[in-house]
């Protein structure tokens, strides 16, 4: 059975990428290295989102775990 996602913040994470690297976003919203994955989610049914970066540049992150567009923030948590 698959839990809902906690919500570690209602803003997003501003975070440097780097051009070719691969991400782990935290979907789960327990992980302790928030926005990134720390194996938390074990139990949940939640795994992490695997992402690898375009382009090197300072991005937002989605922090409530409710964007449609993730990983990236979306603006979603103006309405929760």
């Amino acid at each position: 059975m698959t839990e809902e996602p906690e919500r570690p913040q209602l803003s997003p994470y501003q975070v440097q990428l780097e051009e070719g690297k691969r991400y782990a976003w935290c979907r789960c919203g327990r992980s302790q290295k928030q926005p990134f994955c720390d194996g938390a989610h074990a139990g949940t049914g939640i795994e992490p989102l695997m992402f690898t970066a375009e382009r090197t540049e300072m991005a937002l992150l989605c922090g409530c775990k409710d964007t449609g567009d993730p990983p990236y923030c979306d603006g979603s948590h103006m309405l929760l």
